[in-house]
């Protein structure tokens, strides 16, 4: 029986070998395919003929009003071009404009710092507010997803194809639930400025409101995208900071704390 059971200990740890090399060239394979991806998306960025305006416009609206409609496109990418994540900059391109456009509106209302002072207000809210905050927010929403999120493989089958969420698409998920942010918190609060910044607890109380408005629907929005993934459960997880907002809200409101005024304390130290 010796013999036997040293050929069966042999062809075992052969098995456990080939299965060994074949991960690591599934993860070699599946890192190459991500790198080219990244790199062909930073190309395009820098080639505005070859990006889809309209399509992109047409996402931001729908973000607004029907986010479901926007992940229902992202299935379908899934299905003709084998992942999730958009290969288009287009959008990440005009919410930079956007952005940019709005800090400029804030910089003529409230800043007194000259065009450099203005220069650097957009830049931070271009690249450290939306890029660089969101690189971040969709890093941790990315490895939460992919560590604590992802439907566990029946019986334990190691030859099943083990989905995984691309860090893009966390990104695109950010880039997406900004938009109605945006709306809200660049456009509609500069808009009513004046009366949300004003002494007194309406204008703290509207204030909140706002901010909370805007927070619960760009969780609510992150939550559409993530949900959209079909190897991905409990994503429920993504609408606990809304309840936190909820609360915080009337919180913030009884000892009246002025999200807006908080702000711009920030930005333009003068206007606070």
């Amino acid at each position: 029986m010796l013999p036997t059971t040293s050929s069966d200990a042999a062809e075992s740890r052969g098995s456990h070998r080939r299965a060994s090399y074949a991960e690591r060239y599934r993860v070699y394979v599946a890192a190459a395919a991500k790198s080219a991806q990244t790199g062909h998306y930073l190309r395009r960025a820098f080639r505005w003929r070859q990006m889809d305006v309209e399509y992109s416009l047409w996402q931001a609206a729908a973000m607004c009003v029907n986010p479901k409609a926007v992940y229902r496109h992202t299935t379908y990418r899934k299905q003709t071009k084998n992942h999730w994540a958009r290969d288009d900059p287009t959008f990440v391109v005009l919410s930079c404009v956007a952005v940019g456009l709005a800090a400029i509106g804030w910089c003529a209302a409230y800043g007194d710092g000259g065009t450099s002072g203005s220069a650097r207000v957009v830049a931070r809210c271009v690249i450290g507010d939306y890029l660089g905050l969101g690189a971040v927010l969709a890093t941790i929403s990315w490895h939460l997803a992919n560590t604590h999120l992802r439907t566990k493989l029946p019986g334990g089958h190691s030859h099943a194809v083990e989905q995984r969420v691309e860090w893009l698409y966390a990104f695109d998920v950010h880039c997406n639930a900004f938009v109605p942010t945006y709306v809200l918190l660049y456009v509609v609060q500069l808009t009513l400025s004046p009366l949300l910044r004003a002494e007194g607890r309406l204008a703290s109380a509207l204030s909140c409101a706002l901010y909370a408005v805007a927070l619960v629907y760009h969780n609510y929005c992150a939550f559409i995208g993530y949900n959209a993934l079909p190897f991905l459960e409990n994503t429920e997880f993504f609408l606990y900071p809304a309840a936190a907002a909820l609360i915080a809200a009337p919180i913030a409101a009884l000892i009246a704390f002025n999200p807006t005024r908080f702000v711009l304390s920030i930005y333009f130290a003068h206007s606070s």
